[in-house]
């Protein structure tokens, strides 16, 4: 087996530093210039950016830049100039959430790879099969598949996976998460998340409060440590495995990649190099550098019981124990499994075997540590420890000044390792060494000369180095296996003594410290027995190779298309038939569908939590004379298009697409089995390349994505055909869609949907944020959880606009509005669109059942009309 590539974060100069050093084969990195899912980081501006590729391509590693946020219709010019930038500057890929940004890439210039972001939200063989067309030569496999997925994902995927093995998850699916732009009106699909996750929620079942107790954090998980995954993804052939973390400094970083770099190391049975610092990467020091917790995720399959804990949002390391007698300056402290949250006499199962009850720490002084009291709203204490003592049953803790204020810590608290200055040290010795010649990349020479001939030397950069990347093949442009020669001036002569041995030529031609390169091999069988030539001669060559191959590895040799590729790229979408405007509602209760059909509906599309109902639901729906669009779920795992095909046999006049694994099913029907196909919001169609892409895909309309407002829905319609182009016009914006189960967790002992006695049947759930709106949660055919807006959003005011621009399709979705309430919506929107009333008498009639009001959410402004 090959060892998988690791690949590491780095947010800012000191945390790539610390990847070189560590021994990282590549590192993923965004611009200042924006269009990167992480704002937030200190990034690396892009005028800069050919010095940032030669000190990595010089370090034996490989580059990726991070364009995986959606691109507005405005923004294409400048995105294209970027990645003209990036292409030039010699990157090695650049890793995609947008097809545009991908169509445009492979255009301006065929070398410069690209990589599906996870934020594209291939969720299985099929959609990648589909997105293969963009020209990807990789795809980052979304954080919420098992092993055992993932290796039917790659049995069927036409390009290598990349997989994500340490760090941070969000609980949403990537790419599906609209949390920030409901509620803060910045997107997390342009890299500006709010982390909404990390906000304290309470539960709200059947329309009442339950009391959780400690248990408040009902959405963060905790964070991801997949050492023991990492055999089996590389017997799968997994081509990475990828480091979360470039908000993270080069502590975490250092700590994280020799760690998972030693572990495939061992998976494949391959012998490392001598480490060029000492960095502790072991499991305590992995989980003290960064954690919220230790989890597999999903790798070993959902588990809802053990993903989320809810007892806190933020770093805490590794548990010590309980706190169990306080004196003065000192705290005693007894050894404990992790804590379980205290619930309120709610039933929550605790797992077998808490993964962070395994990992053992020992307390030294100069380490960090926090109190868990258990109550959020409580300013936690903590600071170095003074010193400590070990006692029968555990550990006596001294504090000092700076330190934790020991008035306010109880026994009883829970006791966390939370930092250690010997993982520090090492993170700012990485950050220091991986500024310098790393001399990472392996050089084999061949040595050749006979009596009287020059020494001639071959020096060829050793093809498996770094490792996980074949330096050998010339994908990318920039990185190939590079070869020097050089001769001596001198001629060989009979030597004195031994002459030339292998150990003399090894010792004077691959002596290259200080250098981007070390010695890999010697090969002196063209080289005659007992011949010299002067030793400073052999020094002049190694000097001479050493300027050709550095000049070889950052050499940049690549054509870029001339011209703007954007018109190109836009086409030429046919425009849809001339068809009268309708507003569609998709329902999800029987109520809700009778109350549309009772008001005369022509078209209706059904999204059912079981196909038994939905089935019936659409029977009853033809036999009314409507004609009926059935939803897909909007994420497709591996094995899931067998919920496709339930929903073909269904007959519907239309099928409302909703991931691109499912466009890539229908798309393949017989034509005369193929229904007509309309693209949801969950595509995230941003501007007018990526639609005519999709369009071309077999999609009659697609409806454009949530992140958009009301001027970059316009200008969206201004460069392509209006009448393919739907628009939600009135819903509860769907904030997270994930694979963890609140009611599996909560309201069930069950980990998954075999074990969970399905509670989703019987209850209704919500969540309750901070400043009291309450948010439903629902769930759908997949078992997944979509928590919606308490606050309706409506166009209304946009309406005449769309008609006057030529959009036909505008949507209304409904979530658990009562049969009166789902009447008075569809009326409205109905009149408006026929011009017999106007937009505020649309949103006064929506406001009257509206617990929380309605606002003009990403069509702008957040003001509640009420």
């Amino acid at each position: 087996m090959r060892r998988p590539e690791i690949l590491a974060p780095a947010g800012d100069r000191d945390a790539l530093a610390a990847a070189l050093a560590a021994g990282a084969d590549a590192v993923y990195l965004g611009l200042d210039d924006g269009f990167n899912a992480r704002a937030r980081a200190e990034n690396f501006p892009s005028d800069g950016l050919a010095e940032i590729v030669s000190w990595v391509h010089r370090a034996g590693a490989r580059i990726y830049v991070t364009l995986n946020t959606l691109i507005f219709e405005p923004e294409l010019p400048i995105v294209e100039e970027l990645i003209r930038r990036v292409a030039a500057a010699g990157t090695d890929a650049i890793i995609v959430q947008d097809p545009a940004v991908a169509r445009i890439a492979r255009t301006v210039c065929p070398d410069l790879e690209v990589h599906a972001s996870t934020q594209m939200t291939a969720s299985s063989p099929l959609a990648v099969g589909l997105l293969a067309d963009l020209g990807l030569s990789r795809v980052v496999v979304p954080r919420e598949l098992s092993v055992d997925e993932i290796r039917a994902y790659a049995a069927g995927s036409p390009i290598p996976l990349e997989v994500f093995i340490h760090g941070a998850l969000c609980v949403a699916w990537s790419g599906q998460c609209l949390s920030s732009e409901a509620w803060g009106g910045r997107s997390a699909n342009r890299g500006q998340c709010a982390q909404a996750c990390r906000l304290p929620y309470g539960l709200v079942v059947d329309g009442k409060d339950r009391e959780l107790g400690e248990v408040e954090y009902l959405l963060s998980p905790k964070d991801l440590a997949g050492t023991a995954a990492v055999a089996a993804l590389a017997e799968i052939g997994v081509a990475s495995l990828k480091i979360e973390g470039r908000l993270k400094g080069p502590h975490y970083v250092a700590t994280a990649v020799t760690h998972y770099r030693r572990a495939a190391a061992e998976a494949v049975g391959e012998v490392l190099p001598p480490a060029l610092l000492e960095i502790p990467a072991d499991d305590t020091a992995l989980h003290v550098a960064y954690s919220r917790g230790i989890s597999a995720g999903f790798l070993g399959g959902a588990d809802h019981q053990t993903l989320v804990e809810g007892r806190f949002p933020r770093h805490r390391g590794l548990p010590l124990g309980k706190v169990i007698k306080i004196d003065r300056d000192t705290v005693l402290v007894v050894p404990a499994a992790e804590q379980r949250p205290t619930t309120g006499g709610l039933a929550i199962a605790a797992p077998a075997a808490p993964p962070s009850a395994a990992v053992k720490i020992e307390p030294r002084a100069g380490m960090g540590v926090v109190f868990d009291h258990g109550t959020p709203e409580a300013a936690e204490q903590g600071g170095p420890i003074f010193a400590v003592d070990a006692i029968a049953d555990g550990y006596r803790l001294r504090f000092g000044t700076p330190g934790p204020d020991l008035s306010r810590v109880f026994v009883g608290d829970f006791v966390w390792i939370s930092s250690d200055p010997k993982i520090n040290r090492a993170g700012e010795k990485a950050a220091e060494a991986g500024r310098g010649a790393l001399g990472r990349i392996g050089v084999r020479i061949e040595v050749r000369g006979a009596e009287g001939s020059p020494v001639e030397v071959i020096a060829r950069i050793d093809a498996r180095v770094p490792h996980g990347v074949d330096l050998s093949s010339d994908r990318g442009g920039a990185r190939v296996a590079h070869e020097a020669r050089a001769s001596t001036v001198s001629l060989l002569a009979a030597a004195r003594g031994a002459g030339l041995t292998p150990e003399v030529v090894a010792d004077k031609l691959g002596g290259f410290g200080g250098t981007p390169f070390h010695l890999a091999g010697v090969d002196t069988s063209g080289l005659a027995a007992g011949l010299h030539v002067p030793v400073s001669e052999l020094k002049e060559l190694r000097r001479q190779l050493v300027t050709q191959l550095e000049a070889a590895v950052v050499r940049v040799d690549r054509t870029l298309a001339t011209g703007s590729v954007i018109e190109q790229l836009r086409g030429s979408p046919e425009p849809a038939g001339e068809a009268p405007a309708i507003v569609i509602p998709l329902c999800r209760t029987d109520a809700q569908l009778d109350a549309v059909l009772d008001a005369g509906v022509r078209e209706v599309e059904l999204d059912w939590m079981e196909l038994v109902g939905l089935a019936k639901a659409v029977d009853r729906a033809k036999a009314r004379g409507a004609r009926v669009g059935v939803a897909t779920v909007r994420v497709q795992k591996p094995g899931e298009e067998r919920i496709d095909a339930h929903l073909a046999r269904l007959s519907p006049d239309h099928v409302l697409v909703r991931s691109w694994g499912s466009l890539a099913y229908f798309a393949a029907l017989p034509d005369a089995e193929r229904p007509v196909l309309h693209g949801d919001f969950s595509l995230n169609i941003t501007n007018s390349i990526s639609a005519s892409w999709v369009l071309g895909k077999g999609l009659a309309t697609v409806t454009a994505s949530h992140d958009l407002d009301r001027d970059q829905l316009l200008a969206l319609l201004a460069a392509t055909p209006a009448g393919r182009i739907g628009v939600t016009v009135h819903h509860h914006i769907p904030t997270f869609h994930t694979e963890h189960c609140v009611y599996a967790h909560l309201l069930s002992t069950g980990k998954d949907y075999k074990t969970c006695g399905r509670p989703c049947e019987e209850h209704a759930v919500s969540l309750r944020d901070r400043v009291g709106l309450v948010h439903p949660v629902v769930v759908d055919v997949g078992c997944r959880n979509t928590v919606f807006n308490a606050q309706a959003q409506s166009a209304a005011s946009l309406v005449p606009d769309l008609l006057s621009r030529g959009v036909r399709r505008m949507r209304i979705e409904l979530v658990r509005e009562t049969a009166d309430e789902t009447r008075r919506v569809i009326d409205a929107y109905t009149q408006l669109a026929a011009g017999t009333i106007g937009p505020s008498e649309v949103v006064r009639r929506a406001a009257v059942h509206e617990q929380f009001g309605v606002t003009r959410g990403t069509m702008r402004t957040l003001t509640v009309l009420r």
